[in-house]
């Protein structure tokens, strides 16, 4: 029988090394990776190796002997028929070794498994550092300008998703979102309170005191920045900016970086809330942080000045004397084609003497890899409903702190930078200019999570309001443009999927109370939106659609919720006694011979495969998380909920669990539906989606 402890994906890793042992010792071959498919039904098998033609190849060029490749198959066979959880080992055509595994040893080792698990894999805040080093994943970054926007969101989601993978492989992992309150867009805004407003920090608080709730401070902001950029361009979107009016921003920038003036001080009030504004949204999807690091804080710590020093040391960056870029140290690179918005990319310091974007993050990625040899300081910014406490940096000169240890920020054992594809230039520059001062090691201890842009479908962009022309109507996809107004705020759209649910829960529910709809039009939403946003490989260009987002057929969020509702609802009407007798009878297959052969014929009966099929998609969600996990792709995890969805609704249309009245037949389905159900919810828990209780 197989050990209890073992799973799907601890058998087949344990075959590999079989296959790895036997090839050594019959055929004196070092294998590396083996290759396993899994065949497309469960008639041919649960694992399949076709490694004897590898092996056929390999004895040919170390001995000159040519061996047919069936006759390694056959060796191995016996070989892997030795493994605990195999029933038996077919060789098929020219020698490809099909895998079938005792299909009651294993629903009795993953039964009894989910028995003990107690806790989802999911639970728990921040974990501390692992002996191996912690992972630091740094998401959302947006702007503290305006308003989050439906880009955003995508980033925000594929990160904190991307941390819940992490964490369920048993990773420690630090969640960074870095405030860019030093920037051009915090600078714009400040110029429009300044200069367009006419206000003080004084008239800027009143300002947000007296702000409706439907229309906040974040709000107030992004129509703000919209007429600076028109200001510049004296009321003409389609005009260049004027020079002379540009220099309001360029002065504006020197006293944020200079710190200790007026201007500074509103550009710090105006950050601070608008992140504040920033996390509310982003709570409305689960989305949380450790720790907020300030690109103020950078240039006050001494953080720029220690790697500018650094850089100069090693030769990674010229001072130009002459030409277009003259005044400006420079990143000389030959990295892409030398373009206008490439060459600025290489700027690391104006000729103004302001610091670039990409200048100031290779301080900040020396830091997050350890190895600036400075650290910031901190205090508390914000406590969840929970009591996980937020972390912000600040450069005062005591750290303030309230109530137990800190934890230790930076020094990740790998970086993961959640940016999207658009940068991809600056990062390279980045990695360039990190690499220059460090060691190659560290240099490839940084990710650049890259993703598509987010755009609308012309059925969404209806539904929010906008006007488009009949050629655009045409297209598949709308793209944002700040010029024309073309940009949702995050939680505009979060408010009109949350609308368009409540809608359909009052439909099928009108005996629920409204907090009650509320509560589960919520939950829908979110799963809509989050599965909507992950489904797509971090390559596509996804068009937002609220209808398909909302549909509860097809592969879409509420589908998979919808799934583990009617699992939920099965398991509501079965007694605790009958759950405890089935995961009695199947667990003890792994030592009763009796109990492990009637489990056997069940699945050998009519549906067997079906079931079984049920079972072994149930047991790949940890290989679902390690693929999600080692290929940075959370799509990978999306599509394997929505495959178990799937097989389980077949399953629940197929088999009446509580009507069957064949006792053993009955406990293995009762098995077969929690371990689904189990398994469905973790990994919708993975994807940042809870089951409602109806749907």
């Amino acid at each position: 029988m197989m050990k209890d402890n073992l799973r799907t994906s601890n058998l087949s890793e344990a075959l590999r090394e079989r296959v790895r042992a036997t090839a050594r010792e019959r055929f004196d071959v070092a294998l590396g990776q083996i290759t396993a498919e899994i065949p497309p039904r469960t008639e041919l098998g649960d694992l399949a190796f076709p490694v004897a033609f590898e092996l056929a190849k390999r004895i040919k060029q170390a001995t000159g002997e040519k061996v047919n490749p069936r006759a390694i198959a056959e060796e191995l066979r016996a070989a892997l028929e030795q493994e605990p959880g195999v029933a038996r080992v077919g060789v098929a055509g020219a020698g490809y070794i099909n895998v079938f595994y005792d299909r009651a040893a294993v629903l009795a080792s993953l039964a009894r498994r989910a028995e003990g698990d107690g806790a989802s894999r999911t639970d728990g805040a921040r974990a501390s550092d692992a002996a191996t080093g912690k992972v630091i994943v740094e998401h959302t970054n947006i702007n503290p300008n305006k308003a989050a926007h439906i880009g955003h969101l995508r980033n925000a989601v594929l990160g904190d998703t991307f941390v819940r993978v992490l964490r369920a492989a048993g990773e420690s992992v630090e969640v960074d979102n870095y405030i860019d309150n030093t920037g051009v867009q915090v600078a714009d805004v400040v110029v429009g309170f300044q200069h367009l407003e006419r206000m003080t920090l004084e008239d800027v608080r009143r300002l947000d005191e007296q702000l409706p709730p439907e229309r906040p401070f974040d709000f107030y902001c992004w129509d703000l920045y919209a007429r600076v950029g028109l200001f510049y361009r004296h009321d003409d979107p389609e005009a260049k900016p004027d020079p002379e009016l540009l220099k309001l921003r360029v002065e504006t920038l020197h006293a944020l970086e200079a710190g200790d003036n007026p201007t500074a001080e509103l550009a710090d009030y105006v950050a601070t809330r608008v992140v504040e504004c920033h996390l509310k949204t982003m709570l409305r999807l689960g989305i949380r942080y450790d720790l907020l690091p300030r690109e103020s804080d950078i240039l006050k710590l001494g953080f720029w000045q220690r790697a500018f020093e650094r850089l100069k040391e090693r030769g990674a960056i010229r001072f130009e004397t002459e030409g277009k870029h003259a005044g400006c140290w420079v990143l000389p690179t030959d990295l892409h084609a030398s373009t206008d918005e490439h060459e600025a990319d290489k700027i690391i310091v104006r000729s103004n003497g302001t610091v670039t974007y990409a200048g100031k993050d290779i301080a900040y990625q020396l830091w997050k890899l350890g190895e600036l040899g400075l650290d910031f300081r901190y205090k508390p910014f914000h406590t969840y409903a929970d009591g996980q406490r937020l972390w912000i940096t600040t450069s005062e000169a005591g750290e303030v702190a309230t109530g137990g240890a800190r934890p230790h920020f930076g020094g990740g054992r790998v970086v993961y930078n959640v940016i999207d594809t658009r940068q991809s230039y600056t990062q390279e520059v980045v990695q360039k200019g990190t690499a220059a001062v460090t060691s190659q090691a560290a240099h490839e201890r940084s990710v650049h999570l890259n993703y598509e842009v987010v755009a609308l479908s012309p059925a969404a962009c209806e539904e929010l309001g906008i006007e488009l022309s009949p050629e655009e109507r045409a297209r598949t996809h709308i793209e944002m443009s700040g010029r024309r107004g073309l940009g949702v705020k995050a939680d505009d759209l979060i408010d009109k999927i949350e609308s368009s649910a409540l809608a359909e829960v009052a439909s099928r529910h009108p005996e629920l109370d409204e907090d009650e709809r509320r509560k589960t039009a919520h939950l829908i939403a979110v799963g809509a939106l989050r599965y909507f946003l992950l489904k797509w490989t971090r390559n596509s260009i996804i068009a937002f659609d609220f209808r398909e987002a909302l549909s509860f057929e097809g592969e879409t969020g509420p589908y998979c919720q919808y799934a583990a509702v009617r699992a939920n609802s099965i398991f509501r009407k079965l007694d605790d006694a009958s759950r405890v007798v089935a995961a009695r009878f199947v667990g003890g297959a792994a030592t009763d011979e009796r109990a492990a052969g009637e489990v056997r014929e069940v699945f050998a009966g009519e549906g067997g495969n079906e079931l079984w099929s049920l079972v072994s998609l149930s047991g790949r969600l940890d290989d679902a998380l390690a693929q999600a996990s080692s290929l940075v792709e959370p799509a990978h995890l999306a599509k394997y909920a929505f495959q178990l969805a799937r097989a389980f609704n077949l399953f629940y249309h197929r088999h009446r669990i509580i009507a069957e009245e064949n006792a053993a037949r009955r406990n293995v389905l009762i098995c077969v539906g929690s371990l689904a159900r189990d398994r469905l919810t973790d990994a919708l828990s993975t994807l940042g989606i809870e089951v409602p209780e109806r749907m």
